[in-house]
């Protein structure tokens, strides 16, 4: 059975915390299927772990698109979740729902998410109205970047830190099923967490909210060089990569792959009568 954004907000009923993951690819989405992780995010951080950009702005709908699809067709079980990229849902609600549906119609994704607290809830209120589900995202927004004045913790004053209650706020009463919050102090996301009935996930948020995210490559190690204070790293991918990259090229060098075990044959006497054949001509 596909879990459905109902049974994310019963986790939060049930008092159970969950997991969620980023995914941009099928042999991904279906090892964290298999591992049980409930929620799936076809997050715009493709752009900066998978397209090589420095920050998140220039993922294309395309690329969410194309990465959905992919993920989509890998997890058979998780709700697959995508991202809005940036000025796809700005500009007006009739632009927001229209790229949502295409998420939903042409990439197969079961719900969205976009960045904005109280300045984006009439545009969530649309969606989940038509039938769309929506993740909120408040806190650092990523696609907010330059207007933050880079990666910073948000909600460290108390000015700011009531923006983000009323963000938080704004989020639920529009009908949005869940909220990511992103890098904010730990005690402000669990006023948060215990003031909304709709679940909490956080990303450097600490250990109150109803579930917790990551980006995949963090917690695999795949980017050794790049270390968030909120991620742990579970494995260390990357050096493994390089290890076994050097030894593939090492025995090839050698020519020591392939060998027979890696290699296939035919009977010998299709190779006697192909030898006897005249070389064609060029």
């Amino acid at each position: 059975m596909r879990v459905t954004t109902s049974d994310i907000r019963k986790l939060k009923a049930d008092g159970v915390r969950f997991s969620a993951l980023t995914a941009y690819d099928a042999i991904t989405a279906r090892l964290l299927d298999e591992a049980g992780i409930p929620l799936l995010l076809v997050g715009d951080s493709l752009g900066m772990v998978v397209l090589g950009y420095e920050n998140t702005i220039p993922v294309t709908l395309a690329d969410v698109l194309h990465h959905t699809r992919a993920v989509v067709r890998g997890a058979k079980r998780a709700l697959v979740v995508a991202d809005l990229p940036f000025m796809t849902y700005h500009r007006s609600v009739d632009q927001a729902l229209e790229n949502a549906g295409r998420c939903i119609q042409e990439g197969g994704a079961h719900a969205v998410k976009l960045e904005g607290g109280c300045v984006m809830a009439s545009t969530i209120a649309r969606l989940t109205s038509v039938g769309v589900p929506v993740l909120g995202h408040i806190g650092l927004t990523p696609q907010s970047v330059h207007q933050l004045g880079g990666f910073k913790v948000q909600g460290k004053t108390l000015d700011a830190a009531r923006r983000l209650l009323d963000d938080a706020s704004a989020v639920e009463d529009s009908g949005a099923f869940g909220v990511v919050l992103e890098c904010i102090p730990a005690e402000v996301a669990r006023l948060i967490t215990e003031r909304l009935s709709i679940p909490t996930i956080g990303i450097g948020a600490g250990p109150h909210c109803d579930g917790q995210i990551q980006v995949s490559s963090d917690i695999l190690g795949w980017l050794p060089d790049f270390a968030p204070k909120h991620a742990r790293a579970y494995a260390h991918l990357a050096a493994d990569a390089a290890e076994a990259f050097r030894r593939f090229q090492a025995d090839v060098a050698a020519g020591s792959f392939p060998t027979e075990k890696e290699s296939s044959t035919v009977p010998e006497e299709v190779l006697v009568a192909l030898r006897k054949e005249p070389r064609p001509r060029s």
